[in-house]
């Protein structure tokens, strides 16, 4: 799944004005489902992509997690002053702006939610001002954290609405303190009045700005505004499972479409000839160029580009590509970068997805020209939430997948 983390969708109407509380009152109470419950909420899903996705091929079991809490790798906390001068933290009620105190989130890393607390608890020691949108007043507006699952490094970003951050080393050193087990701090500036969660300027606190990961072997350094996938469990096995029905043989190759930080055709790159990675974030192909150098990997290059523009251009060099992996955002692909597929011609396509009503949208254009539908995996990324993301296999070869 693309989740943008500079993103905060469906607060806010088209002309910037914002969205109306509904009418019901939210519910921040935490309800820990039963064993049986989460393998009712598996089949649900299941059935859903059946209903969805059936007509191209069967779909396969769903991948669902053993322990399906406190997965995400990645949480954003919003804060509010109360009237008694009171500071709480937790997340925007739905459609809205309203910031609703939330404690012990079930879904969200265990060491996140006890550094959000302190946090919370030190603006109001040091006297912070949050950051009120309507009258564009106040230094504070949210705090992400990201952990890394395999080296348990952690990064604070403390995102302000002005480089101008009192008392900061002070700040961090009462932090390091309470949660010495963090990683490094970071302050990212965002001055715009926007949805948008990161600004473009980053300010090193303390440490060095980034952390490191391991995911299906590989490291991956991860800066503030890096894509990488919030449930790392899930992401090996459905990485695993991508690559498999690659079933590349080191003879291939391979384009990583949407390529972000460069995570899959890193994985991918011990099994191939050649691999080439696209994205159009010009600071992804960044941290993917570090990520290679850093795995000591020769065979893969990457280029920052509009995936379907490239590969068009690929096409016109009479470039021979065997397998495109592809991982778009939630909105799927576009109608260009089909046809540069297409056009293209590879022997495989594998694509990640993380809205399957636009999967489907896209295999029909697929499946109307050339290409059949050999398998499909969905995987519970996200239990407890609506999503899920699925990873299907097309090929112009009609074969029997092994």
């Amino acid at each position: 799944m693309k989740e943008n983390i500079k993103g905060q969708p469906g607060n806010r109407k088209p002309d910037g004005r914002k969205v109306q509380s509904p009418n019901k009152k939210p519910n921040p109470v935490a309800y820990e489902y039963t064993d049986e419950e989460y393998r009712r909420l598996l089949v649900k899903k299941q059935t859903e992509m059946e209903k969805l996705l059936s007509g191209f091929a069967p779909v396969d079991p769903i991948v669902g997690m053993e322990n399906p809490y406190y997965y995400r790798n990645k949480v954003c906390a919003e804060f509010r002053k109360l009237k008694n001068g009171t500071i709480i933290s937790g997340r925007y009620q739905e459609g809205t702006h309203n910031v609703i105190e939330t404690k012990g989130c079930k879904i969200e890393d265990q060491r996140a939610d006890a550094i959000i607390q302190d946090i919370t608890g030190l603006f109001r020691s040091f006297k912070m001002m949050i950051y009120n949108e309507d009258s564009g007043y106040g230094l504070i507006r949210h705090v992400l954290i990201r952990t890394a699952h395999q080296t348990g490094q952690i990064m604070v970003i403390i995102v302000t609405a002005s480089p101008v951050f009192p008392s900061k080393k002070n700040f961090a050193n009462a932090l390091l303190k309470l949660h010495p087990e963090i990683t490094t701090i970071v302050q990212n500036i965002n001055t715009k009045d926007t949805n948008m969660v990161l600004g473009d300027r980053n300010q090193v606190i303390y440490g060095k700005g980034y952390i490191e990961d391991v995911l299906c072997g590989k490291r991956f350094r991860l800066s503030p505004g890096s894509f990488y996938q919030i449930n790392s469990v899930q992401t090996e096995k459905l990485y695993n499972k991508a690559i498999k029905y690659a079933d590349l043989k080191k003879k291939e190759t391979v384009i990583d479409a949407y390529c972000g930080i460069g995570t899959i055709g890193i994985v991918a790159s011990d099994r191939a000839k050649r691999v080439i990675g696209v994205e159009l974030n010009a600071e992804a192909i960044r941290d993917a160029k570090i990520n290679s150098r850093m795995n000591k990997i020769e065979n893969i290059e990457f280029y920052a580009n509009d995936a379907g523009r490239f590969m068009v251009e690929l096409a016109d060099a009479d470039e021979h590509i065997d397998v495109v992996f592809m991982d778009p955002p939630r909105s799927g692909s576009t109608e260009e970068f089909l046809s540069s597929v297409v056009t293209l011609s590879p022997r495989k396509v594998v694509y990640i997805s993380c809205g399957p009503d636009t999967l489907a949208r896209d295999l029909k254009y697929l499946t109307t020209h050339g290409y059949q539908v050999l398998k499909i995996t969905p995987f519970d990324l996200f239990p407890f939430t609506e999503h899920t993301e699925v990873v299907t296999l097309l090929t112009r070869d009609r074969v029997i997948f092994k």
